[in-house]
Parts: C-alpha cells; structure tokens; sequence
C-alpha cells in the first residue's frame, strides 16, 4: 500500500497547501495576542508548521503496520501515544534548534519558546492525533475499495459460472432429443437419419465454437437457430413452416449466446410434436435504439395433451436475462387464438451501439 500523499505526487501538493493554510492562521493569532513582533509570529509559525508537516508524512508508516483490527487495543493506544509524545519531543528539538541556531530569535521570542514549551507539546500530540485519524480513514477508504473490489469480480466470476452452467444445460437437452429423432428414423428412414445426423454434427460443431462467449450477434444466434431447424425438418417435413421478418440493423446487435435455440425448441416441442396439420413458426424482430424486441410465435391444437418436459428451455432463458441486465420482465409468454408467443426483449447499452 503505498503512501497516499507522495502517490500521485498532486496529493503531495494539496497537503502542504493545507499546512500553508495553518501556518498563515497560526501567525496572525501570534501577532495579534501582542505576544510577539510581526517578523518573530510568521518566523515561528512557518518553522513549527512544516517542520511538523514533514514529520506528519512519517505518521503513515506507523499506522499501516499498527492494524486496529490486528491489536489489542492497549497495544494500539499506548504505542500511539508513545510515538505521539516522543515525536512532539523530536519536533519542538528540531524547531528550537532552528530557531536558536541558525536564524536566531530576539530575547522576547526567546521567552516566549521558553514558556510556551508544554503547551506546544501538547500541540505536537494534538497534531499527532489529528494525523493518524486522517492516515487511519485514508487505510479504511482503501481497504473498503479492495474489499468492494474483490467482491464485485467474486460476484462477476459466480455470475459467469452460473450463465455457464445455465447454457450448457442447453445442449444436452438438444442432443437427447435430436437422438431421439436419429433413432426414430433410423428404421423408418435410413436417408434422413443419416441427413440429420450430418446437421447435428454441423450444429454442434458451430455452437462449441461460440460456447465460451456470453454474447454473439443476432445474425450468429439466428443461423445457429436454423441448423436446428433444419434439424427437426428432416423428421417433421412440411409439419412445420419457418418464416421472419427482421428489422434494420437488427443482425448486428450483440445478444446472449444460445438465446434463440430454446425458443424454436420450445416452438417444435409444444407446437409440431402434436400438431396434425402444419404449423406456422414465425420469427421477427425490431429495434428502436434503447432495446431489441425479439418474438417468437407459433400455432398449437388446443386440444392436444401438454407435453411434459424439465422446464430448462424458456426458464433458462427467463433466469439468463434476469442475470445480464438486471431487470425482470425481459422474457414473455402470451397464448391467444391458438398462438404461443413469447417475446425478448434484449436491452441494448452503450457498449453495444
């Protein structure tokens, strides 16, 4: 930990500046008590003040390795009192020294240092005192930012872990049942078990890529989306249709990796697996500057028994949002005239402009 005065060296200046201020007070209450001439006030204020001023910057040294926390308190107040009386001893031997030697005093002020020596003892432990408090708030306002410091990349660390944790919990639900389809069609359909298996090895080879990284522009995220799709077309055929409608600037606007993918999943899941006619998948999104809005819609029979699942696709989704912006409210569900949809809205900051 290094001296806060002499690091920045500014700081040095704004603390003699300070005692400039205290020696200027100083030497007017000297002249104006009548005790001393105007010359003898300023000469005595100027040495006693930086004299001690020069002294004080020593201070710090003794109360970074006098820990409040780390000793007792009798240890902590009788080692400061001891330095604060031997060091006002050290500043009125110097300050007198000068004085008498080598600019030399009249008999008044000479009378004056003689009577005045107790009370500038007890001035020299004062100001002891008043420094250590400072160099002591100095250590506390550190030590809190350190501390705040190293909670906040503590945060930053379990808050990735967890977004990790989160998307990878993606993939294995999307292999295991993508397996689940090779191995329906592997009887039924050699050719598109075969086909299939070609664009999972392609999906996953595209997002490990991408894995390791919290955010990936829409247009990375919506051609990862659509391998999946094609995916699941190769089983489900015209049983699904897919059509977008994406606004300007939309594709280049980072977004959180492995958004898009649980959102079709969720759309063929509860959509298409138990739908007899076709269903309409349909992708769109706008943008206005301050926030992207994302929405995913799909038709489903009404009448169709609710397929069970984990529960990992769009409360995945809901939990990640929640953790990168610090808002709720980003992800929404709405089911009207046999329409799912679920709308994103991905706030956008000043770093992603």
């Amino acid at each position: 930990m290094d001296h806060p005065l002499l690091k920045p060296l500014r700081n040095l200046y704004f603390y003699f500046a300070l005692w400039l201020v205290v020696c200027i007070l100083h030497g007017f209450i000297l002249w104006l008590s009548d005790s001393l001439s105007w010359y003898s006030a300023w000469q005595d204020a100027w040495v006693f003040n930086f004299i001690y001023a020069t002294i004080a910057l020593s201070i710090w040294y003794s109360c970074k390795y006098i820990s409040f926390e780390k000793s007792s308190l009798t240890k902590f107040f009788l080692g400061h009192i001891l330095e604060a009386v031997f060091s006002a001893l050290i500043w009125l031997a110097i300050s007198y020294a000068i004085l008498f030697k080598l600019t030399g005093v009249d008999p008044a002020h000479a009378l004056f240092l003689q009577e005045s020596f107790i009370w500038r003892t007890l001035i020299g432990v004062l100001y002891y005192f008043v420094s250590a408090a400072f160099y002591y708030v100095v250590i506390y306002s550190i030590n809190l930012h350190k501390q705040t410091l190293r909670e906040s990349e503590l945060r930053t660390l379990v808050k990735e872990a967890e977004l990790k944790s989160l998307k990878f919990q993606i993939n294995p639900h999307f292999i295991f049942n993508s397996l689940n389809s090779i191995n329906a069609l592997t009887l039924s359909d050699p050719p598109k078990a075969g086909d299939m298996t070609i664009k999972l090895a392609d999906f996953l080879r595209y997002t490990l890529s991408k894995n390791e990284r919290q955010e990936t522009t829409l247009k990375e995220e919506l051609d990862a989306a659509k391998l999946y799709l094609d995916i699941e077309k190769v089983r489900f055929g015209d049983k699904f249709e897919y059509s977008e409608d994406i606004g300007a600037n939309c594709l280049n606007t980072p977004v959180p990796s492995m958004l898009l993918q649980p959102l079709f999943v969720n759309a063929i899941k509860h959509g298409v697996y138990e739908s007899l006619t076709t269903v309409n998948i349909i992708f769109n999104c706008r943008g206005n500057g301050r926030f992207l809005e994302i929405n995913v819609e799909n038709g489903y029979d009404p009448e169709a028994p609710g397929r069970k699942g984990e529960g990992i696709g769009l409360e995945n989704i809901r939990h990640r949002l929640e953790m990168l912006y610090n808002q709720k409210g980003l992800l929404n569900i709405s089911q009207n005239d046999n329409v799912f949809k679920v709308r994103v809205i991905i706030p956008i900051t000043s770093d992603s402009k």
